[in-house]
């Protein structure tokens, strides 16, 4: 039986992934017309769409961690801080997902594993090729998502005028743009996961294509909602 409370939080996480289209918009305002504002209002917009489901369940913790970050995050930008913070935000994001990705190569339940379990249960993973697909895509997310992770750290330290080495009195012998690094940082580097996820869509197809397979908008969605679960982790079993 679906819970009441189930509704509410399918439509709370639409509303947070259509609150996050406005991030790159206002990061990208920030880099172009030097505001700290724009960097506070991309951070805050980020906090509020990651607590959102928490948030609209009227419960007086997640309020009060909520005004809480946010209290944090004026102190940040009051200090001049805010615009570094939502710079080195890629690289930490990009390396907590390799992270997570990375660990789970070391259980029984590498981390796509659990995706097709959440998604098309534990009678798909037993199929023939899909436990070896599973750990081997896995793999490479935990590749990419490092890789990026490092480009991105590069990026940080190397812009020509709001990088970390320039910041700190460092000459750069060719300084990239700062303009190029932020389009990069805020819209390039999740642009190439989304390219990323619909190419291996893809290629899930034509590897496994002995199976039928959800459609692309399906998945998506079914990651939205299932979101919760997908990071508790199901107890898939892979050989």
């Amino acid at each position: 039986m679906t819970s009441p409370v189930q509704p509410v939080e399918n439509q709370a996480r639409r509303s947070a992934l259509l609150l996050l289209l406005a991030y790159p918009l206002l990061a990208m305002a920030g880099v172009l017309t030097h505001r700290q504002v724009f960097a506070l209002a991309a951070l805050l917009l980020l906090v509020t769409a990651a607590m959102l489901p928490r948030l609209l369940a009227r419960r007086v913790a997640p309020w009060l961690a909520w005004l809480g970050l946010l209290a944090a995050l004026w102190l940040l930008w009051r200090q001049g801080w805010a615009g570094l913070l939502l710079e080195a935000l890629p690289v930490l994001i990009n390396a907590l997902l390799a992270g997570w990705f990375g660990r789970s190569l070391a259980t029984s339940e590498p981390l796509v594993a659990r995706f097709i379990v959440v998604l098309e249960g534990a009678r798909r993973l037993a199929q023939p090729g899909v436990a070896r697909y599973a750990r081997q895509i896995t793999w490479g997310w935990t590749l990419l998502l490092g890789a990026q992770a490092l480009l991105l750290a590069v990026l940080l330290l190397w812009a020509g005028q709001r990088g970390l080495l320039v910041r700190f009195g460092f000459a750069l012998p060719l300084p990239l743009a700062d303009r190029w690094v932020a389009a990069w940082q805020h819209v390039g580097s999740y642009a190439l996961l989304g390219a990323a996820f619909v190419l291996e869509y893809g290629y899930r197809r034509w590897r496994l294509r002995h199976l039928s397979h959800p459609s692309l908008h399906r998945m998506l969605l079914q990651l939205a909602l299932h979101w919760p679960q997908l990071v508790r982790g199901n107890g898939a079993a892979t050989s």
